[in-house]
């Protein structure tokens, strides 16, 4: 079964510190946490001072609650498609998972049930093929969103993508993780 110990690093190397970058449609962050989803968790009066507070501890629970499970992720038999679904839900938002039901022929309905596993696990092409048709879903993905304020971000999010390999990831220095 997939670990999120293994991607954690991958996304945190991805993720700067503080940034409100002017344009960017998730306003404030911090480690990849937008100041959108810290209110949602920790209360809709925090500040951006509060979200530039944030711990690590905090910043494991939003990841491993939030994301991690959202994607239910610790019952999904290959390590590579865990890490390009809960790293596109972390870059995205929760809506992907009705993308990806779409593409196994589940119920599309946004919730990560027994069907939804089993049709990820149980994929008749087999896992490889999976993470392809993902990663090409993501990628198209990407293309769609890239426009307008957006755009300046489509080079570092198609090369954060490239780094969600089958078997590996490529963190932001360039280190390759295999995992199996």
């Amino acid at each position: 079964m997939a670990k999120a110990a293994t991607l954690k690093p991958f996304i945190r190397s991805w993720e700067g510190g503080f940034a409100n970058v002017k344009g960017d449609r998730g306003g404030a962050t911090k480690w990849g946490v937008t100041i959108g989803t810290f209110r949602m968790i920790y209360g809709k009066d925090k500040t951006v001072d509060d979200l530039k507070a944030m711990t690590e501890e905090q910043w494991n629970h939003i990841f491993k609650v939030y994301f991690w499970d959202k994607w239910r992720a610790d019952e999904i038999t290959s390590q590579s498609v865990a890490n390009i679904l809960v790293d596109w839900v972390w870059a995205s938002g929760a809506g992907t998972i009705k993308k990806i039901q779409k593409l196994l022929g589940v119920a599309v309905d946004g919730v990560v049930g027994r069907k939804t596993l089993e049709a990820l696990n149980g994929y008749p092409d087999g896992q490889h093929v999976l993470f392809n048709r993902i990663k090409a879903q993501r990628t198209a993905y990407i293309n769609a969103i890239a426009t307008g304020t957006q755009a300046k971000f489509k080079k570092g999010w198609t090369r954060r993508l490239s780094g969600i390999q089958y078997g590996s990831l490529v963190y932001n220095d360039g280190t390759t993780v295999i995992n199996k």
